[in-house]
């Protein structure tokens, strides 16, 4: 197995996921000084900061057809140049609205690269290897939100433009994501499913292992002729693929309704909440931006050894407990640093399972004839889920109370583990056509899957 070609792939590819969390985080550092050049009011300015999200939910219920069409490697290419294209409009730009235009370019890219980069590796990688490398995705969306809070912080001084050179400077590794992307070949499995071209795919899978190419190759050939005689006409939404359809939708929702998007982007409130100072509550955010990247760094290197449904076990848990604490702090009013460091375990706990893990599951459960399609469902799902949230949290927390809001949170993570424990199936070492055989013929029976493999 050529495992440094492999790897060389897969962290190129990765690198999508950082332009994905630069490009997300980099508008803190410059909204203050945006709404001030072009003085906004309160609904321009909410527009400003949220039309990079309305792109992503758009990028990623769209992201699966260019995915289909014209290959995972092109897509990922042109996604490169729409950072591109993205960062150095929105640093020119010359007036409010073309800066809308091209920061809406960016969530495009954003959304579509959720889609098309985890699709990619989890069709590269070998079974045994899959849940780091597509983990690695997250991983870099993390070091990405964490390297542009860093850049605005270095940049904030330089002048009345810096606000510019924050969201131009982004296109240093979109240059840099661009290039590499033309080494990488495209996916065996859609030049198989998608283009029927057999060599092709026979001397990609031969880059990656010679000793398996042409059993892998016949499994995939294999695969494609089952779905074929299922049905005449494919789709994400026939009867044969409701339950990974099912799986995909339910893992993204309860990805988002354990809070984690609003914690996130309201930290600072919360921890003012709490009665910490400004300066205290800012300290305490960067503290959720180190914990997230260090538990992520950590899940890497057990999602294919204990497998991804022992994560979700762990993280159901200690999302609970750690929810259910800040909810009682609330209640009770007993803040101290138990807020904060109840926060650090939630964000701890969410790292090392949903975290890393919906990438990963979603891109492993769909058979390969829907997978670009499944994939961008989950990611619709995902992100659609995520604007709701963060859209509903102020108000929620402001008529309910901080105790009410996070119970619900809590409510909805224990559900999250009624759903891991009955329902979702472990995927770690499986190849991804077994995996299609098997869920597939699971229908809806959820409390019959025996997809998990012993190692």
């Amino acid at each position: 197995m050529n495992s440094r070609k492999i790897l060389f792939w897969a962290i190129t590819v990765a690198l999508g996921g950082f332009l994905f969390g630069f490009d997300t985080a980099v508008i803190s550092g410059a909204e203050q000084a945006i709404q001030q050049v072009w003085n906004l009011n309160v609904f321009e300015h909410g527009l400003t900061v949220s039309i990079a999200l309305i792109g992503t939910v758009i990028g990623a219920l769209l992201g699966g057809f260019p995915s289909d069409k014209i290959g995972r490697k092109n897509t990922l290419f042109w996604i490169g140049v729409l950072y591109l294209v993205s960062a150095a409009g929105s640093a020119l730009a010359t007036d409010w609205y073309s800066f809308l235009f091209f920061r809406f370019i960016g969530g495009l890219g954003v959304g579509a690269s959720s889609v098309a980069a985890p699709l990619y590796i989890s069709e590269i990688a070998p079974a045994k290897m899959r849940g780091r490398m597509v983990a690695m995705f997250q991983f870099n969306v993390v070091f990405g939100i964490l390297v542009a809070f860093l850049s605005n912080y270095l940049l904030q001084g330089i002048g009345p433009n810096a606000w510019r050179w924050m969201l131009g400077v982004e296109g240093i590794p979109a240059i840099v994501f661009v290039g590499l992307v033309l080494l990488v070949p495209e996916s065996p499995r859609w030049l198989v499913v998608k283009r029927g071209a057999i060599e092709a795919a026979r001397a990609v899978l031969h880059q990656i292992d010679p000793a398996t190419a042409d059993a892998e190759l016949r499994a995939i050939v294999a695969s494609k002729d089952a779905e074929a005689r299922k049905t005449t006409v494919e789709g994400l939404f026939s009867k044969q693929h409701s339950f990974p359809v099912t799986l995909a939708v339910l893992f993204a929702v309860f990805n988002q309704v354990s809070g984690i998007n609003a914690i996130i982007y309201y930290a600072p409130r919360i921890f003012e909440m709490t009665g910490l100072g400004k300066d205290a509550s800012l300290l305490s955010s960067a503290g959720v931006g180190l914990v997230n990247f260090a538990f992520t760094l950590l899940a890497l290197n057990f999602i294919d050894r204990v497998g991804r449904r022992t994560l979700m076990l762990i993280g159901s848990f200690g999302l609970i407990a750690t929810l259910s604490l800040v909810s009682w702090a609330f209640y009770t009013e007993s803040f101290g640093m138990l807020v904060p460091l109840c926060l650090f375990g939630y964000i701890a706990f969410f790292a090392f399972s949903q975290g890393a893990v919906i990438w990963v599951f979603i891109s492993e459960i769909f058979p390969n004839s829907v997978r670009a399609s499944g994939q961008a469902l989950g990611s619709f799902t995902h992100w659609f889920m995520a604007a709701v949230i963060a859209f509903a949290f102020p108000y929620i927390t402001a008529t309910l109370g901080g105790g009410t809001t996070f119970l619900i949170f809590a409510g909805m993570m224990v559900l999250q583990l009624l759903f891991v424990w009955k329902v979702m199936p472990e995927t770690k070492g499986i190849s991804l056509e077994e995996i299609g055989n098997k869920v597939e013929a699971q229908e809806v029976a959820f409390d019959n899957i025996h997809l998990t493999k012993t190692h």
